[in-house]
């Protein structure tokens, strides 16, 4: 069985590392011409599958834009991770949980196990400890999965958090990255990855992380090229996955639209490829 690192990194190789959205929130609802229901919210997943279906290295459904419309969302969520697996397509469930003991081993079995909302990697919130995600980063290894540990997030909030000094100096961003560093040890590329904000001013030091970052808010929300450049080291550029959502997005409702809009932005970022 590969691991969810190799995977992503062949899927990187062959497509460009990019992470794609699929993040139906009322205005692009609008935007395309759907209804903001669970009905629109499954038509608007169902144009992105078929868009980005063994197109992308990884796409990324936000889960949260599911879970308004019940249990009709979360259908329409099942539908999605499943249709891009069965297209070979790596999937990233972002739900970003975080808990403690048997609650956290559920949220586990939800994400990274073989029920209906069974994803290739899952994010997850360290901040009950990195020990909390135990349950998380055992049955990923197990099942050939990833986990993607929010560690330097772009939001003005973050900060509070994360830069805060941690023990012996650190940040406690850059804890977080050390301990993923920890779970990739001993293997060619580990499956634990981190997230940073590609819109951050500075980023905790990646180069021993041995895994993938992935690094949201590219396009729309200010980051790009450039800005990766400056928040990853060269020697790890292939572990660099730019996350975008909006900026592809708003190309749709057309399937064509849509994946010429990736294929830009894939373009941009050709520069990571090993």
């Amino acid at each position: 069985m590969k691991t969810f690192g190799a995977r992503l990194r062949a899927a990187s190789e062959k497509f460009g590392p990019v992470c794609v959205g699929i993040d139906p929130h009322p205005p692009l609802l609008r935007a395309w011409g759907l209804t903001e229901d669970a009905d629109g919210v499954a038509e608007f997943a169902a144009i992105c599958v078929e868009a980005f279906g063994g197109a992308v290295a990884l796409v990324k459904p936000q889960v949260a834009f599911f879970e308004p419309y019940g249990s009709r969302g979360i259908a329409a969520l099942e539908r999605a991770v499943a249709d891009l697996r069965a297209a070979g397509t790596l999937v990233l469930a972002d739900a970003k949980r975080g808990d403690i003991g048997s609650t956290m081993d559920a949220y586990a079995r939800a994400w990274l196990g073989d029920g209906a909302l069974g994803s290739d990697a899952v994010t997850v919130s360290p901040y009950l400890g990195f020990g909390s995600l135990a349950p998380a980063l055992d049955l990923a290894r197990a099942n050939g999965r990833g986990v993607f540990v929010l560690a330097a997030t772009s939001n003005p909030e973050g900060g509070q958090v994360q830069s805060a000094a941690a023990a012996g100096g650190r940040t406690v961003a850059q804890t977080m990255v050390d301990e993923a560093a920890r779970c990739n040890a001993d293997v060619e590329f580990g499956s634990v990855g981190v997230v940073v904000g590609a819109t951050l001013a500075q980023a905790p030091d990646l180069s021993g992380l041995n895994g993938p970052i992935l690094m949201p808010g590219v396009g729309a929300q200010g980051g790009g090229p450039d800005s990766v450049r400056a928040l990853v080291p060269e020697s790890v550029f292939a572990s660099a996955v730019p996350a975008v959502s909006r900026e592809v997005l708003r190309a749709g409702p057309s399937v064509a639209a849509l994946r010429a809009a990736l294929s830009a932005i894939q373009d941009e970022f050709a520069f990571l490829r090993r």
